[in-house]
């Protein structure tokens, strides 16, 4: 592990999402099949920064890594998705929680 790694970002695709993490930063992702406290290295690395030096994937940085730690799964807020048509005795209600796992980004390997 780098001792001077403030001064490092990472664009990370997750779940088919992009997520802009350094390290010891803890952030919300679409749910991982993973066990509680287990390891996750994340390799599609988009764009990598170290002082002042970006690097930019075509479409991903070669030799870079994210190393992140599962802190646990929760489910979001209850949305509710109600439909409905005028005059026509339509109404659809219907609820739904969204499932994520929180992580804590360990550190960036270059």
């Amino acid at each position: 592990m780098e001792k001077n790694n403030k001064n490092m970002l990472a664009v990370v695709e997750i779940g088919g999402k992009q997520y802009l993490v350094s390290p010891k930063q803890k952030l919300e992702v679409d749910k991982l099949n993973k066990k509680k406290g287990e390891e996750v290295v994340f390799d599609k690395v988009l764009l990598f920064q170290k002082e002042k030096k970006v690097e930019i994937g075509t479409p991903y940085v070669k030799g870079v890594k994210v190393v992140a730690k599962v802190l646990s799964h929760k489910k979001g807020p209850k949305l509710i998705v109600f439909k409905y048509k005028p005059k026509k005795r339509y109404r659809k209600k219907k609820g739904h929680r969204q499932t994520f796992t929180e992580i804590e980004i360990k550190e960036i390997k270059s």
